[in-house]
């Protein structure tokens, strides 16, 4: 009888409270989100006409310039410092592409890529300039080409999510899938059409999260609440963010890529721009948050049928702060690791740590660690409290 009756606490029996009154609230708010995302995509659907001017205007090379492949056939001793000249350092090569296919060709390349690794048989891609009054065509190197490497890894990751993670982690796979088509087909040619930074980050972010978690974890009241904590996150995130970088006074053009692309177009919104990309940035933390402490709080009324909704949310939380504690270093050391050769050049100046702070380039990245880090720490305590009262349970009589 005792098994008999627990066995019903967890199917839904009548004596469990199935929140119905918050789990339609959450539902509904869901269904508001979803209608402002499909409008909102709709909406802000990127110009092809502009976007297709903006590419034919930003040539990556001059016209007639080609880029061929080759393979090393020989890498050249690299020059010694104290006598440098025109006969080491260079590679020996075979044109596989282009209209010199099959000839022998030796280029020049920077000494950090020749002690990388490059070796006989790498292949490599090189830039073809046409002659000009009946003269040869010139090659020079432009990069290797690291294909095969990438696709091993790329193999041995999808591999290794199958066999851990199994359907679900495949499942994840396919929503990251669609999370990138959803970058590259909607939010750059949108932000290259002039639409608002922080629209499509919103729209856009809402429209991976909808497809990512439901793919990922499937449709479930655990899944939809933590759904609406990131969705609310993300929504903190941008506004902190915004309001952030407007009282920084920051630009958005802190390096050579915003250079670049204002000479092609004067549609963009570099502080927009920023706005996106730190809600981009933060938007797979914020996911991972979010669905441990949705998890957690199922977890705990799995242990603990009788447990009050108080007292789930409290014990999720504990859970909740020792993660954002951990996520808080994943985040600042992310920042540091990706920016380390930044922060060497900076050391090196020996200005003052006061005026490094303020220099756009690292005030860009301490606002764009700080907000990500508000918006997560109160997507915490939001994602436990709607886990809290959705979570079926016994009916409470206090």
């Amino acid at each position: 009888m005792g098994g008999a009756h627990a066995h019903s606490h967890r199917h839904g029996s009548p004596d469990v409270d199935v929140a119905r009154g918050p789990l339609a609230v959450l539902l509904g708010f869901l269904a508001v989100c979803a209608v402002v995302t499909v409008v909102g995509l709709v909406a802000l659907w990127p110009d092809a006409g502009k976007v297709d001017a903006l590419r034919a205007k930003a040539q990556y090379a001059a016209p007639g310039v080609t880029f061929v492949k080759a393979t090393v056939v020989e890498v050249e001793p690299a020059c010694p410092t104290e006598s440098p000249g025109p006969d080491c350092g260079m590679l020996r090569v075979t044109l596989t592409g282009g209209p010199d296919r099959g000839a022998a060709q030796r280029v020049g390349v920077p000494p950090a890529v020749a002690d990388s690794g490059i070796d006989s048989g790498t292949t490599v891609r090189l830039m073809r300039v046409p002659g000009t009054g009946g003269q040869p065509a010139t090659y020079s190197f432009d990069d290797v080409i690291r294909l095969k490497p990438i696709w091993i890894l790329v193999a041995i990751f999808v591999v290794a999510v199958a066999l851990v993670a199994r359907v679900r982690g495949l499942m994840a796979l396919v929503g990251l899938a669609v999370g990138g088509l959803v970058l590259f087909r909607f939010m750059l040619p949108a932000l290259l059409s002039g639409s608002s930074g922080i629209a499509v980050a919103l729209i856009g972010s809402s429209a991976i999260m909808f497809v990512v978690l439901y793919l990922a974890h499937g449709p479930s009241v655990r899944t939809s609440a933590a759904l609406a904590g990131t969705l609310l996150g993300v929504g903190i995130t941008a506004l902190v963010g915004q309001l952030a970088i407007h009282g920084a006074t920051l630009s958005g053009f802190a390096d050579e890529g915003s250079a670049l692309l204002s000479a092609f177009t004067d549609q963009i919104s570099f502080q927009g721009l920023l706005t996106c990309a730190l809600v981009i940035a933060g938007l797979g933390v914020l996911n991972d948050v979010t669905i441990t402490q949705a998890s957690a709080v199922w977890e705990l009324r799995e242990a603990g049928p009788d447990l009050s909704r108080r007292t789930l949310f409290t014990s999720a939380m504990r859970i909740g702060r020792d993660h954002i504690a951990s996520t808080i270093y994943t985040i600042v050391f992310a920042y540091a690791g990706s920016a380390l050769a930044i922060l060497l050049l900076l050391s090196l100046y020996e200005r003052p740590v006061l005026d490094l702070l303020s220099t756009e380039a690292i005030a860009a990245e301490i606002v764009r660690t700080l907000a990500s880090g508000i918006g997560l720490v109160l997507a915490v305590p939001v994602t436990t409290a709607i886990a809290a009262v959705t979570v079926t349970g016994p009916r409470e009589t206090a």
